[in-house]
């Protein structure tokens, strides 16, 4: 009788909690072909421009004109009930003399142990503060708080990139749920290049994240240089885009 409480009143909760997750992902178009990559940009540029309305919640200026990269990652699932995880796909660009390279295709996937129930689903934006944490995306992928530091970002106009807030880590991370838009913690996640969704989009076998990343004059499609110019005109005009 112990036993079957037991998978009762645990196992049989995370097993739910993990069938909707996986019912989640299934449900999630998987479509070939650029469609599915082009919504992916469109999404983010969405995302992108109801954060640059945040003026007095959303990323400081300051901070990020002086990002090396930012990741959109629109709709990340979280799903918990003990046993947690998170699933999202976005896109990753890098900045050089406020230019925006095209964007590569990113995962991002964890898993999380706390008591928790339910599910939730976010927008995700993470500041790159330096180049390392996206040459380590690049050759494979970076488990935030263990390949990288993570922290939630400072939000708002008034706060400053040199903020005693966590100064020395890597990335900022900011989620918005429900209309906020907050500092998040997203450590144990992982990021890494879809390099599946990067070849169709650019129609390329041999396209790698490098390339996307250093090769500024690489011919992307009309939506990705829309994503571009939504990210430059942030840096020249700030919240007025």
């Amino acid at each position: 009788m112990k036993h079957t409480f037991l998978n009762r009143g645990i196992v049989g909760p995370a097993l739910i909690c993990l069938m909707v997750f996986v019912t989640w992902l299934l449900a999630t178009p998987q479509t070939q072909g650029p469609t599915q990559e082009e919504q992916r940009v469109e999404d983010a540029i969405l995302v992108f421009r109801e954060i640059a309305g945040l003026a007095d919640e959303g990323i400081p200026e300051a901070i990020f004109r002086k990002a090396y990269g930012v990741a959109i990652i629109p709709g990340v699932v979280k799903a918990a009930y003990g046993i947690g995880g998170e699933y999202g796909r976005g896109v990753l660009l890098v900045q050089d003399k406020e230019e925006w390279s095209n964007p590569s295709f990113i995962t991002l996937a964890g898993g999380s142990l706390g008591w928790q129930i339910g599910i939730q689903r976010s927008d995700l934006v993470l500041v790159f503060r330096t180049r390392k944490s996206i040459d380590h995306i690049a050759e494979g992928k970076v488990t935030l708080g263990a390949d990288a530091s993570v922290a939630a970002g400072p939000v708002g106009r008034g706060a400053q990139a040199n903020t005693d807030l966590e100064v020395k880590a890597e990335i900022y991370a900011y989620s918005r749920a429900k209309g906020l838009f907050i500092g998040v913690s997203v450590k144990g996640a992982a990021i890494q290049i879809d390099a599946d969704a990067n070849q169709r989009f650019y129609r390329d076998p041999q396209i790698t994240a490098q390339r996307i990343f250093t090769d500024f004059s690489l011919a992307g499609r009309p939506v990705s240089e829309r994503l571009r110019e939504v990210l430059a005109k942030f840096l020249s005009s700030g919240y007025k885009i």
